[in-house]
């Protein structure tokens, strides 16, 4: 059997540990090769070994998915995918983190749309209380706001009468009537392990040494905390999604000469749209009619609106400002560029950074550690201490349990690294998966393809230096000789010459690999190439200083003078060199086809630390092996192209950038990181964008693991109360989620 890749799509997946639960389950299936659950974007991706059947596979996942999550609906859109809807308040995870209440975000449809078809009409039942998507409204919390009335009623009776004591259990049994049945739910199906059972001990514990406001108060400011923290988790998804909102909704398709508004999936290729001003486009065309000023921002970055006019492309996702566009369109919406980049960044969302992995790990051992380590406060010292009151170490004990949840990691180091990644989009940066923006922020050695990449490679006729031919006759003969070439060389000399050139009148046609073109032209026979090509057939020469790249003719073997074709240096590409240097890169080497004197004329002026020329394009990937071998250091090497060629190299690099989001589909594949600008001083932006998002997780990593032990050892001496212990749960995990935001700029 084929490997394959199974997408399911969870919708609603609100808890980070139950999501860690699943995707552990399924990575233990048979045929499973890997399996990665995405919490922020509720993805599951399963990549199977073609061991076992798809089919089979998918069933297993049902089976665990139901299993941890009972009341969860699993729709089959397809033998390749499912949606679950009303994943809703965790009841097998460690944690709850609220719900979406149905809501799906953008991100999701976006998927579905280009991937499958939207699945409509299916109600949404909610378990939980209340849904976290949305405003807080009254209705959803009346049980809540009773229960803390009720609760403050009893605080406020003087007396400790058996009437204070009821009032306090029915203000329990309100506010946390779900948490109790929730747990014994889950005990029932053998899942002990998570918050609902561990907040349901620690506050049934309050009340068993008689600390009857202390077990209300807790599960009262629990359950608010859960409502603040859920609420933040939605906004923060919104947030990062809502950068993603480049699709279209509709276009305008003229069909009999009448305008008629469409789904864009719908369009095919060749018919012709209508984009007026302020709307977006909806498909990749070219302009057929019509001229304007487009905002590319959404998809490169870039502020500064771009002219387009009649004949040139145009892509889906820009906007259109002003003026009204006829477009006939080149592609359907699946292989459009909005499709790509949705695609691209929601399957960077798979590929874990090892921070995460890490978390994920660690979120496995930390909470039964501490709850076994509760359990040994609780009974050990009244045992061992001639003095120690089981009262006293069963209420320190209690804490532990409080804390005992790693919410604050497992919701805000996916969610950040996300972030980091929707960041950088924003920027026209994509990065394809977690791990590579990781990555990016140790990078020590920069290599990159000069054509294209530094240089704009945009060839250009600057010489012709002729030798017993009129310069006419020397660039019509290079022309036609060169004509079955799409090479930019090439076609820089057949746009020198002007006419129409017939490739009919050559034969004998042969190209040589790195060196030119033999052939017969009108019964002579022509050597087009450098100067490798004129050593080969022995053909003397005229050695010129001119910087370009020099196409050298000979016809019967008689030297008849070159062409000398420029290519500009890119604007930005001394700013992206020093940029590098000044983030840290220790080296940067440039790799070309290009003669000696064009190559190290070219590095000089953009300042590379090292060029290595005339190169075929099979060298350039030993030459990038034999960096990365002679790299000492820990640091990674990355190579830069524009995509003309470069897949190989791009894929063989620990990091292969891709430059120009328009440029190679092998290419963007092959890459790990494509930058939309075609600048390269964009690299330098999404270094800084990894640097800034790993210190940003780290940040929460250490104030949650942090706090968490100092509260911890706090409560162990019997200091710290269950007050700062929620404060350590939900709090902590809050604080963690927003700071989590901050990677989004």
């Amino acid at each position: 059997m084929d490997k394959k890749e199974i997408r399911l799509i969870l919708s609603g997946l609100t808890c980070a540990n139950c999501a860690n639960k699943i995707e552990t389950r399924v990575n233990n299936l048979e045929g499973v090769k890997e399996a990665n659950l995405n919490f922020t974007t509720s993805t599951l991706l399963i990549e199977t070994d073609g061991s076992k059947e798809e089919n089979d596979i998918i069933l297993e996942a049902k089976d665990i998915i139901n299993k941890l999550e009972p009341e969860v609906k699993i729709y089959n859109k397809d033998e390749r995918n499912i949606n679950v809807e009303n994943l809703n308040r965790c009841t097998s995870g460690v944690c709850s983190v609220g719900e979406e209440g149905g809501h799906r975000n953008h991100h999701h449809e976006a998927h579905e749309n280009h991937g499958h078809t939207s699945h409509e009409g299916h109600s949404h039942e909610h378990s939980h209380d209340h849904s976290h998507s949305e405003p807080i409204t009254l209705k959803e919390n009346l049980r809540l706001i009773i229960g803390a009335i009720i609760f403050a009623i009893a605080i406020l009776l003087k007396d400790d009468s058996v009437i204070k004591v009821a009032l306090f259990v029915v203000s329990y049994l309100l506010i946390g009537g779900n948490v109790i049945l929730t747990a014994v739910k889950n005990i029932l199906r053998g899942e002990v392990f998570d918050e609902n059972f561990l907040m349901t001990v620690a506050t049934l514990g309050a009340f068993f040494i008689g600390e009857y406001p202390e077990g209300v108060a807790v599960m009262l400011f629990y359950e608010i905390g859960e409502l603040f923290q859920s609420y933040a988790v939605n906004r923060s998804r919104k947030s990062i999604t809502s950068l993603m909102n480049i699709r279209a909704e509709y276009a305008n398709v003229i069909k009999n000469g009448k305008e008629e508004k469409v789904n864009p999936e719908t369009v095919n290729i060749e018919e012709v749209i209508l984009v007026k001003p302020g709307e977006r486009v909806p498909l990749d065309g070219v302009i057929i009619d019509g001229s304007s000023f487009v905002d590319t921002s959404a998809l490169t970055g870039e502020s500064v609106p771009r002219e387009v006019s009649k004949g040139e492309d145009i892509l889906a996702g820009f906007i259109n400002t002003n003026g009204v566009l006829k477009i006939k369109v080149t592609k359907n919406f699946k292989e459009s560029t909005v499709s790509r980049i949705l695609e691209l960044v929601e399957n960077a969302s798979n590929k874990k950074a090892p921070t995460e992995k890490f978390i994920t790990k660690f979120a496995r051992y930390y909470t039964p550690i501490v709850v076994f380590s509760a359990i040994a406060l609780a009974v050990i010292p009244p045992l061992v201490l001639r003095d120690g009151s089981f009262y006293e170490w069963l209420s320190r004990a209690l804490i532990f349990l409080v804390v005992s949840c790693p919410c604050a990691l497992v919701v805000s180091i996916p969610l950040g690294l996300f972030a980091g990644i929707g960041g950088a989009s924003k920027k026209g940066i994509l990065v394809k998966g977690g791990n590579y923006l990781e990555a990016l922020k140790d990078i020590n050695t920069v290599v990159f393809d000069k054509t294209g990449t530094l240089t704009k490679g945009v060839f250009r006729v600057t010489e012709v230096n002729n030798v017993n031919i009129d310069k006419e006759e020397l660039v019509r003969v290079a022309a036609i000789t060169e004509s079955l070439s799409n090479h930019p060389i090439a076609q820089s000399i057949i746009k020198e010459y002007g006419n129409e050139v017939d490739s009919k009148e050559l034969s004998d046609y042969e190209e040589i690999s790195g060196h030119g073109i033999k052939a017969s032209l009108e019964g002579s026979k022509v050597l087009v190439g450098n100067y490798k090509l004129m050593e080969e057939f022995n053909i003397n020469y005229n050695k010129i200083t001119s910087i370009g790249t020099i196409v050298h003719v000979a016809i019967n073997n008689e030297y008849k003078g070159n062409i000398v074709i420029s290519d500009e240096i890119k604007e930005g590409s001394k700013n992206a060199i020093e940029g590098l240097k000044s983030v840290g890169v220790t080296q940067t080497v440039m790799l070309t086809g290009d003669n000696k004197n064009v190559a190290e004329k070219v590095a000089s002026l953009v300042g590379v630390d090292k060029v290595y020329s005339e190169l075929l394009p099979g060298d350039k990937v030993e030459k990038v092996e034999e960096i990365i071998k002679n790299n000492k250091s820990e640091g990674k090497v990355i190579f830069v192209g524009d995509g003309i060629n470069d897949a190989p190299v791009l894929a063989r690099a620990d990091i292969g950038v891709a430059m120009g989001g328009i440029g190679s589909d092998a290419a963007i594949e092959a890459a790990d990181v494509v930058l939309m600008k075609d600048n390269p001083e964009a690299l330098v932006t999404a270094i800084k964008v990894a640097r800034k998002t790993n210190k940003i997780l780290w940040q929460n990593i250490i104030f949650s693991l942090g706090i968490k032990v100092l509260v911890l050892l706090l409560g162990a001496f019997g200091i710290a109360t269950m007050w700062q212990a929620v404060f350590a749960d939900v709090g902590v995990t809050i604080i963690a989620v927003i700071n989590s935001t901050r990677c989004l700029k």
